[in-house]
């Protein structure tokens, strides 16, 4: 099953994304902070972390970057930056900080199904039904 980690501040988008995304069939992890999202990486090895960029004390940049450092060695997950900031230079910064895509808030639910079924691709043995 396809292990997804939502890191995301305002409680009430973390948990509606979840729950869409475990209607799909994916394994989800919520928190709502940054350390609390590296605490969950450490429980759990995500094969997608959706990463808010606003984040308070400890933004989704350097969320993404602590969780490549644990990386290494390891598979490296998906991640998907899921922000209010939608401008170019918040594009160029996510593609220089290793993102792999970059969704502004609301993020289409379709959209963003379709993102993942592309990593099931990719990853290979996954599937809303797995």
């Amino acid at each position: 099953m396809l292990r997804v980690l939502v890191v995301e501040d305002y409680k009430d988008s973390a948990e509606s994304l979840a729950m869409m995304l475990q209607l799909h069939g994916y394994h989800v992890d919520v928190a709502n902070d940054g350390a609390s999202g590296l605490e969950a990486v450490e429980r759990n090895w995500p094969d997608i972390a959706l990463l808010d960029l606003g984040l308070p004390l400890m933004d989704g940049f350097e969320v993404a970057k602590r969780i490549r450092l644990k990386a290494v060695g390891k598979r490296k997950p998906i991640l998907i930056a899921i922000t209010g900031y939608g401008d170019e230079a918040v594009r160029l910064r996510c593609q220089a900080e290793g993102f792999d895509r970059h969704l502004v808030k609301p993020a289409d639910p379709f959209e963003l199904l379709k993102i993942i079924s592309e990593v099931c691709t990719v990853l290979g043995g996954f599937s809303e039904a797995s």
